[in-house]
């Protein structure tokens, strides 16, 4: 089977009502980012950080996968695919996909703030100001906040060198280090582009196809193209 390679980004979960911190002006649900993703912030006020996540886990817990999601958990029927996500929900996993690589964390997980290593999954729960990890230190989301390292990058990138398609959907490339795992791309491997506001020359590379469109009409037709070539 050839190898499916898709980065993801909050436009595809944007269609499960998921708001993006770009599509509320500059605030997200009314928070300056820097409030409430960054080592910062949480040194500042953990406790608004735990609110402001807290909020935000119980969305992503409630809200169901679209019409994109679906459609890539089936290629799996035709492809070995491999999911790159920028988005922190879980909504591949709901709708079925098995190989889903979270750059930034994950909502539904907390952990220690001194062991990074030491997650528990809580599903749509909450913590507070006082609430433990087993090491005695406190919990905090397991999130990649601004300013810190993403710690999975290099798998991500070892992952891409050897895509045979390599596929966009929903970001518009400009949160790094994720923008650059178009660059370990193979010379010569098919790149395909799905998003409504995607500029073309977003991408610096030479041949790819776009779908200037929301993530669950353009994914119907990247299935089209792709079994066709197949």
């Amino acid at each position: 089977m050839k190898r499916l390679v898709i980065l993801t980004g909050a436009g595809i979960s944007a269609e499960s009502g998921l708001k993006t911190f770009r599509d509320m002006g500059g605030l997200w649900e009314n928070h300056k980012i820097e409030d409430v993703a960054t080592p910062e912030a949480w040194r500042k006020n953990p406790a608004l950080v735990l609110q402001f996540y807290n909020e935000r886990r119980l969305q992503a817990f409630n809200a169901e996968p679209n019409a994109a999601h679906y459609a890539l958990a089936e290629l799996e029927k035709h492809f070995e695919v491999n999911i790159i996500t920028q988005n922190v929900d879980n909504l591949h996993e709901k709708a079925g996909s098995n190989n889903v690589m979270h750059l930034h964390g994950e909502l539904s997980k907390v952990r220690s703030e001194k062991d990074e290593y030491l997650i528990s999954d809580i599903g749509g729960g909450s913590i507070k100001v006082g609430d433990l990890a087993k090491d005695g230190q406190q919990l905090r989301p397991h999130i990649v906040w601004f300013g810190e390292n993403v710690p999975l990058i290099t798998t991500a990138a070892d992952i891409c060198s050897k895509a045979d398609v390599f596929v966009v959907i929903g970001t518009s490339l400009a949160v790094y280090p994720a923008a650059d795992l178009i660059y370990e791309i193979p010379s010569g491997t098919p790149i395909y582009c799905i998003d409504p506001n995607i500029e073309d020359n977003s991408i610096k590379t030479a041949g790819v196809i776009f779908y200037k469109e929301p993530a669950s009409t353009g994914v119907t037709k990247l299935i089209d193209a792709l079994l066709f070539f197949s």
